[in-house]
Formats: C-alpha cells, structure tokens, sequence
C-alpha cells in the first residue's frame, strides 16, 4: 500500500471517463489499497482511481471517519439504481479542488449498486452526507467534478481559485 499523488485541476486526466473493471486482478486490490491510503492521509473521505490517474471505474469513501470509527467502503463498477426526488444543498470540497467548495443540490437519497473486491455485488441505500459523498465520488468516475453542478453565479465567485490552480499545475 502506498500513497500517490492526488491529480488537481486542470489536469485533464479528471475529464476521462473510467472503464468498467472487468476482472478483479491484484492491480485493482493494490488500487483500492492506494485509494484508501491517500484518502485517509489527504485526509478525504471519499476518492475515486481517477483522481490518482488510474482509468478504472472505482472509488472508496468513509463517509464517517472524521466523527467515528472508521468504516471504509471499496466500490467497484458503481451504479446509481434509484434517486429520491427530495434535494439538498450541501457544501462540497474535493481533494482535487483544493481550497474551493461550492454549494450543490443533488439527491437527498440514492441507492447504489457496486461490486466489491470480493467479486460479490452490493446494494445499499444512503441519505445525508453520505448520499453527498457516494454520487460526489460517482461523478468523478464519469469525468464530472462538483464545479459542473453550480450556476454561473456560483462559478464566477470560485473563478479566481480555479485561475490560482491553473498558474500552478
């Protein structure tokens, strides 16, 4: 296990798309031991591959672990099955944004459907933040960053911190 370096914007590689895994060898094991490792040590509470540059459709996240007991959580090929029409706002960081949130109104609840290193599948239902934090990680697998979920209002106010994050990639 090892930490590796956390991609910001603008490094393109946060724009791709992750593929499917479609065998659990233990390069992806090794990747979702690297995932928590520099989750925790970010310290973050959700991360997905491509945010350290790997192109696999996984994500880990302990939503809890900064006011409890660690509990992580190593999603593979997650999938979104069901969305509740209720919405919150919610403040939003991202490792790969370092020094910005922004407010995003998402799904208060969500059902996810994902396998696991074990080769299993999962399906579990989330509300509160951790609803936030499993769609958050979920969008990054599809090359989307919580900045493309705020108005324009919202993106003028964070410009000049993007701009600051682009004069030192």
């Amino acid at each position: 296990m090892s930490r590796r370096r956390i991609l910001c914007w603008p490094d393109p590689a946060l724009r791709r798309k992750a593929a499917p895994v479609e065998e659990i060898t233990a390069e992806i094991r090794d990747l979702a031991a690297d995932l928590l490792d520099t989750m925790y040590a970010a310290p973050g509470r959700g991360l997905a591959a491509t945010q350290i540059g790997a192109m696999h459709r996984v994500f880990v996240m302990d939503a809890e672990w900064k006011t409890g007991p660690a509990n992580p959580v190593i999603m593979l090929n997650p999938e979104i099955v069901w969305s509740a029409s209720e919405r919150v706002l919610c403040d939003e960081g991202c490792l790969s944004l370092p020094g910005i949130v922004v407010a995003v109104e998402r799904p208060a609840e969500v059902k996810l459907r994902w396998q696991t290193l074990c080769g299993g599948m999962r399906e579990e239902s989330y509300r509160g933040f951790a609803a936030v934090c499993v769609q958050h990680e979920r969008d990054h697998l599809d090359g989307q960053l919580c900045i493309d979920l705020v108005g324009d209002e919202a993106r003028a106010m964070i410009a000049p911190a993007l701009r600051r994050l682009e004069a030192s990639a």
